[in-house]
């Protein structure tokens, strides 16, 4: 579900007895994550946790394009 422009709600994720989790097939289509990717975990006791690609946060740190 998209809400305000570039804002997204993929819904709920159950972790799995490994502790895994399924990003929703949406989540991985906007997002263009595909099988083999890494991706970093990002964690705030107060905040939650995030999931961002890696490129993403670099291009952010240092002002670069990540294409």
């Amino acid at each position: 579900m998209e809400g305000p422009k570039g804002k997204y709600m993929f819904g709920m994720v159950k972790v799995g007895e490994k502790g895994q989790i399924v990003i929703p097939k949406e989540a991985r289509e906007v997002f263009g994550i595909k099988p083999g990717d890494s991706l970093l975990m990002l964690g705030d006791i107060e905040r939650g946790i995030a999931i961002m690609n890696p490129k993403a946060l670099k291009a952010f740190a240092f002002g670069e394009s990540d294409e």
